[in-house]
């Protein structure tokens, strides 16, 4: 109804603009190290943005994973 439309814009609303900074840094970042970190080009794109959000993407979901296998395992007393 209203009430949930109403939450679900203002959710999206909040996390709209971390969301984009976010990706800006890591579309700017192979550009920033080209020119101040004194990186080659090969080198920056090795590190590019692509590279970041992978990284970060396997990050996350081996620590959800880590985090489910802890929790599994202090409910087995409950399942015997």
């Amino acid at each position: 109804g209203p009430p949930t439309a109403q939450y679900l814009d203002r959710v999206l609303t909040r996390l709209t603009l971390p969301g984009s900074l976010y990706l800006a840094i890591i579309a700017v970042t192979p550009s920033l190290f080209i020119r101040y970190g004194g990186f080659s080009q090969a080198t920056s794109r090795a590190l590019g943005g692509t590279s970041v959000l992978i990284v970060v993407g396997v990050a996350l979901d081996t620590m959800r994973q880590m985090e489910s296998q802890m929790m599994m395992r202090s409910y087995e007393g409950f399942l015997r």
